[in-house]
């Protein structure tokens, strides 16, 4: 299969990986892939088993259900709990804790009208097929998945449906790249970031240039399949190498320099930025999320419901906010795999699909990886 095939063959990888080995320094690099996705297909795929010892994958927050604070997560299950509404909602975030153990699995279970979709345009059929209920659609989610949000508010202004709301918790990827890089020297030390795929499908490369060009960070843009990441890696090795900072783009195939400026357009037409927002392990940043422009407010589940407003520590032992640092590794904190499974959760990182506790878990890797982050 063309672009799916030709990017995982054995024999090319082995040839990569010798390459880098060929490559490499005396010295130790430590490159953060910011998207989960990358997490997953480096587990899936033995990647860093295929990378000399110095090389080493720091897991950094790219993933929007593990990034999203308890708080947020609570309102939902408040607005899940109103008479009269019927909460829409990816599958992942069914399960992702609030506080006190509650979820939105729990909730439906316990009589709140919570239902799995598919796309934003699923939850506006619900809303048409229910004219009598409120239908709120949970929004969550990177740049890639903001546009489809956009069209699900203009369908309904333009098809006059009054029943459906959006509950945004939409975020941005470069202001928590920035984060990361303002974040004490001693927290984590990155030489380079492997960028985000789908998210720079949206918004292209020339977002990056700024960690390039200030932070003296080299950033390469990589797909998702084995040889991608590993040709994303041999280049930063070569930029550090030769003290450059540059963004490469390894995605060419996906992703153009101004990214997809239709999309940018629906973002930019019906979404402002919000001056702070609340991140999960990476705390309050500016101008780090999406919220619904006044002249679509009668869409916003935020205008249209009283929300309360109350910050939520996480669970004291669970130490999702360092994973998403980068700080620790999954197996440093001290509820995974015991307390903390896929089929018990605690904290978002087991939940998601793209989490870094989930990615060691499923994959087993942790049973044979050091405790040294």
């Amino acid at each position: 299969m063309k672009y799916i095939e030709e990017f995982r063959d054995g024999k090319l990888a082995r040839i990569m990986a010798r390459k880098i080995s060929a490559a490499v320094a005396l010295r130790e690099y430590r490159f953060m892939e910011f998207c989960g996705g990358h997490t997953h297909a480096i587990f899936r795929y033995g990647i860093q088993d295929l990378l000399p010892a110095n090389v080493q994958m720091i897991h950094g927050p790219g993933c929007p259900v593990c990034v999203l604070p308890i708080s947020r997560v609570d309102l939902a299950i408040v607005l899940a709990r109103m008479p009269g509404v019927i909460l829409c909602t990816y599958g992942d975030m069914m399960r992702v804790p609030g506080s006190q153990g509650a979820s939105l699995l729990k909730a439906r279970a316990a009589g709140a009208d919570v239902r799995m979709v598919y796309s934003t345009l699923e939850a506006i059929r619900i809303a048409q097929e229910n004219p009598s209920n409120d239908v709120v659609f949970f929004a969550i989610g990177f740049e890639t998945t903001t546009p489809p949000t956009a069209v699900a508010i203009k369908k309904a202004l333009e098809s006059n449906i009054n029943n459906f709301s959006i509950f945004c918790n939409h975020v941005l990827t470069p202001p928590a790249i920035k984060a990361i890089l303002n974040a004490p020297e001693e927290t984590v030390r990155i030489d380079g970031f492997v960028g985000p795929a789908h998210v720079s499908a949206v918004i292209g490369t020339r977002p990056y240039e700024e960690f390039a060009h200030e932070y003296n960070r080299p950033v390469v843009i990589a797909g998702f399949e084995p040889l991608d990441i590993m040709q994303a890696i041999l280049l930063l090795v070569h930029q550090v190498n030769e003290s450059r900072a540059e963004v490469e783009n390894e995605y060419t195939r996906a992703v153009a320099r101004e990214g997809n400026l239709k999309a940018q357009a629906l973002m930019a037409e019906v979404f402002e930025l919000r001056p702070s927002f609340e991140w999960r392990g990476l705390g309050a940043i500016p101008s780090s999320a999406l919220r619904i422009k006044p002249e679509y407010d009668h869409y916003d589940a935020e205008t249209r419901f009283t929300l309360p407003s109350i910050p939520v520590a996480d669970e004291g032992a669970c130490q999702c906010g360092s994973v998403l640092r980068g700080i620790i590794k999954p197996v440093d904190c001290p509820l995974f795999g015991t307390v903390c499974t896929p089929e018990n959760p605690v904290g978002s990182c087991m939940v998601s699909s793209e989490g870094a506790c989930a990615a060691y878990y499923l994959y087993g890797r942790f049973r044979n990886i050091s405790h040294q982050s």
